[in-house]
């Protein structure tokens, strides 16, 4: 689902991403060119933000703070009815198969975090299997 939804980002937020103004008169290929330029021409944008979450994700782990307490969803509180949205560790947890404790414990030894976030970041994600009855 995220991979889809990284491919359609459009013209306007990618040139907002890239501090160009919106007066300025710039082609989608010339878009494109200079996100490829940006992110690397050897890993695909998708890539570059798995690897970039992930090492966010180790980095918050690491330290006691608000907003590790955060982004491990440990908030008190009630939640909507009905289906939630995808939560940050859900992403976490599909890109590197593993459980949030886990992830809590390997993200404490920073050199193991950062084979686990290049490895997990080029892994294409598993598409869950439907059936069709």
């Amino acid at each position: 689902m995220m991979m889809m939804m990284m491919m359609m980002i459009t013209k306007p937020i990618l040139m907002k991403l890239l501090r160009i103004s919106y007066k300025d008169y710039v082609t989608n290929e010339s878009v494109r060119e200079l996100v490829v330029a940006y992110v690397s021409p050897q890993e695909p944008l998708l890539a570059t933000v798995k690897r970039r979450k992930l090492a966010w994700f180790g980095h918050v782990t690491r330290h006691d703070s608000l907003s590790k307490t955060i982004l491990q969803g440990t908030v008190e509180g009630k939640r909507r009815r009905g289906r939630q949205k995808k939560a940050w560790c859900d992403n976490i947890k599909e890109w590197t198969g593993m459980a949030i404790y886990e992830l809590v414990r390997s993200a404490s030894d920073r050199d193991a975090w950062r084979q686990k976030t290049d490895s997990s970041a080029l892994r294409s994600p598993r598409r869950p299997h439907r059936s069709r009855d």
